[in-house]
């Protein structure tokens, strides 16, 4: 054995740590050698007796001998220490490698789209022993150790095994099991070693402390599997979907306790309760991956393969998931593949390179968060995403992905002033390797999984953004309606006295409503960092603050596209969200609110039960105007179709505060009209204006064959649909 070997092993930049330490047999016997630095007697015990190994005085911590056998027996390694602290260990260096071939294929290819199985830190029966497996990706360091709680944290004592030209090391650790924490100590080819956290850890500590944590990931019984054999057979296009969107942190707090937040196991049965009861169908969760800093509201994330530690242990989320679809409500997480923090025990410079980010700052510093941009054109970064949006539809049966600012990973000059970004090949501004990125994503995603959705926040106007990848388009199921939400709440925003100079942002949407598959959100967005609650943004008294938040509601219910309300929505808070303290679930002690909560309640109910609602959102057919142009009065009407020919639904708003009377709208067809919703109803806060049931007159009226004459309610919006006659009598025996 080289002195240049045993130095290199010594310094803990050997490659190939195994080729020298452990059991190696020789023409003669079996020669061992055991690195345990500051040790003063190392031991091995094999064949019915103790070995002593002799130290090298040389190389201080090698320990060398000799077994009396032609092939290895099986041994223990005792160790001895100054102070009397003794060890009894089984050498991680006597067992074969735990990844094979073809991971190492998949893995350079950027095509293994079970990472998770083979990276990581897995407790496993190995060679009849059980331990835990490492691996990790560092393809430009020199060497790689890991550290935890077994051994001190010291990286003398596990170096790890490198791949080859797959960029992975690897080591199993006989005698480690679930719950010990650990780092990869990385030595770079300059510098000094410094730890890193898993990438591919699957659990963690709670922040601020950043130590990976050993977990295994099938001990938690689902009990969904009738509720996925639903999702399957579901037409996710044709469906309702009214997500309620949260954060779990601030929902609900323990106030007893220092008001901490909850867990997700009381979080779980109350949120469900509540959600359930509204009517919801998803509820969308703010990112819940692991994340340094709470005031990110987790869109910087630290480890993408581990929920948060604040809110439990991973199978307590499992829990969470599992309750919810108890109760029949899907689960969708916001996903962050465009950027990453830099703080220096996870992704940033993992092996002493930009190996995760690009190394350009042009390409991969993002001017806004002041984070770091995914090297999207290298293969194995591309693969540890795709990976991980698998990994939470596998592993914790999440039914939907929000993909995070997509338009930053569009566009090449994002937030960047000239001669701050590179051009493309072509000389564009399109990020070619993220397009790239974001079509194999859903591809992959549709392919395995086509009853998951996965939607993009994209605030551009980027074409085809929900359209199939075949078709040219970027794949995902769905897009968020930015233009929509902001064109529709500055409208809300003004005095009813000034909105007829702004008819227009209510009927601008309607111009591309089908170009995409859309949810129309009133996010978390929307009512952070001075912009005001919902509620809050309403303009006039009191009443007319609900009432104007009443309409917006039935507005968006009834407009072409899925539905998503920001927590807190549902009774009207007044407080601008913050993730450090809890919704005012106080406000329910008044009656305005709780009968806020009740409308919302009432909409979801009656959007469920039509179909013309959202059987049709995504198709021109299903929607027609009745009238559009009636600025002068803040008029607005349009019919939606569904599946059903004979079960139109007609929505009017009359957006002042001003009762108009025998104002006549056009219908489709003759027959019994009656309210199935009223903003304005005296139930949810309102005035009580409304309509008895109407018979439709034979007189043509905005360009339909009949018409009805309405009083329509201050500051309110009205549902119309088709009903039977008054006093039960057959329609064709209705004149």
């Amino acid at each position: 054995m080289s002195d240049e070997s045993l130095a290199r092993l010594v310094s803990l930049r050997h490659g190939n740590p195994h080729s020298l330490l452990g059991a190696h047999p020789t023409t003669a016997d079996v020669f061992v050698r055991v690195f345990r630095p500051e040790a003063f007697r190392v031991e091995v015990e094999a064949l019915g007796k103790r070995h002593g190994l002799k130290p090298r005085p040389d190389y201080p911590g090698i320990f060398e001998g000799r077994l009396p056998s032609k092939e290895v027996p099986p041994y223990v390694v005792h160790v001895d220490y100054a102070g009397g602290a003794s060890f009894t260990l089984r050498d991680p260096y006597a067992f074969l490698p735990t990844l094979g071939e073809a991971d190492l294929h998949f893995v350079g290819e950027g095509t293994h789209r079970r990472l998770w199985e083979r990276l990581g830190a897995h407790p496993m029966q190995h060679q009849g022993v059980f331990g835990t497996s490492f691996v990790v990706w560092a393809p430009n360091a020199e060497g790689v150790s890991v550290v935890g709680d077994f051994n001190g944290w010291d990286g003398r004592l596990n170096p790890m095994r490198s791949m080859g030209q797959s960029g992975l090391w690897e080591l199993f650790v006989p005698d480690v099991g679930e719950g010990a924490r650990y780092k990869f100590e990385i030595h770079p080819r300059d510098g000094t070693p410094f730890l890193k956290a898993d990438p591919m850890a699957f659990r963690s500590e709670v922040p601020p402390l950043t130590a990976s944590v050993v977990h295994h990931l099938h001990h938690y019984r689902w009990g969904d599997a009738e509720y996925l054999a639903r999702r399957k057979k579901a037409d996710r296009s044709t469906e309702p979907m009214s997500i309620y969107e949260v954060h779990a942190g601030s929902w609900r707090v323990v106030p007893e306790e220092g008001n901490r937040p909850m867990t997700w196991r009381e979080v779980a049965p109350r949120l469900a309760e509540h959600v359930s009861k509204l009517g919801f169908t998803h509820v969308e969760l703010l990112p819940i991956a692991e994340h340094p800093f709470g005031g990110s509201w987790g869109y910087q994330v630290s480890s993408y393969y581990s929920p948060t530690a604040r809110f439990g242990h991973p199978d307590d989320f499992r829990f969470f998931v599992d309750t919810l679809h108890a109760h029949g409500i899907g689960v969708i997480i916001d996903w962050v593949p465009g950027h990453f923090p830099r703080d220096t025990f996870a992704l940033a410079q993992f092996d002493g390179t930009a190996l995760y980010e690009h190394a350009d700052p042009r390409k991969g510093a993002h001017p806004d968060w002041g984070t770091l941009i995914f090297n999207f054109g290298r293969n194995e970064v591309r693969n540890f995403l795709i990976a991980n949006a698998l990994f939470w539809i596998n592993e914790y049966h999440i039914d939907g992905l929000r993909v995070d600012a997509v338009a930053s990973m569009l566009y090449l000059d994002y937030s960047r002033a000239p001669g701050e970004w590179i051009p493309n090949r072509f000389g564009g501004r399109e990020n070619e390797e993220a397009i790239h990125f974001l079509r194999e994503l859903n591809e992959t995603v549709r392919h395995q999984h086509p009853d998951v959705v996965v939607m993009a926040e994209e605030s551009t106007s980027w074409p085809a953004v929900s359209k199939p990848v075949s078709e040219g388009g970027l794949g995902f199921t769905h897009k968020w309606n930015m233009g929509w939400m902001h064109d529709t709440l500055k409208y809300f925003e003004k005095d009813p006295v000034h909105r007829k100079w702004h008819h227009h942002q209510l009927t601008f949407g309607f111009l591309y409503a089908w170009s995409e598959n859309f949810v129309l959100p009133l996010s978390h967005d929307e009512v952070v960092h001075g912009k005001r609650s919902l509620l809050g943004k309403m303009p006039g008294d009191l009443w007319q603050q609900f009432a104007n938040l009443r309409a917006l509601y039935a507005w968006m219910w009834a407009h072409p596209g899925k539905k998503l309300l920001f927590m807190g929505g549902e009774f009207g808070q007044w407080n601008e969200w913050t993730e450090g303290r809890s919704l005012d679930w106080h406000l329910l002690e008044h009656a305005s609110h709780r009968q806020l909560m009740h409308y919302v309640t009432a909409l979801n109910e009656a959007y469920r039960r039509e179909g013309a609602l959202f059987e049709t959102d995504f198709h021109p057919h299903g929607f027609q105007w009745a009238q559009a142009d009636a600025a002068d009065a803040s008029v607005y009407a349009f019919i939606r179709r569904g599946r059903n020919p004979w079960r139109e639904i007609i929505c009017v708003a009359n957006l002042t505060p001003v009762v108009r009377h025998d104002y006549r709208i056009g219908v489709p067809a003759g027959g019994w009209w009656g309210e199935i919703l009223n903003s304005d109803d005296e139930q949810f806060g309102g005035s009580g204006v409304s309509n008895a049931p109407l018979k439709a007159e034979p007189r043509p009226w905005d360009n339909q064959p009949a018409s009805l004459a309405l009083t329509l309610p201050p500051l309110g919006v009205v549902w119309l649909a088709p009903i039977d006659p008054p006093g039960g009598l057959s329609p064709n025996l209705v004149g």
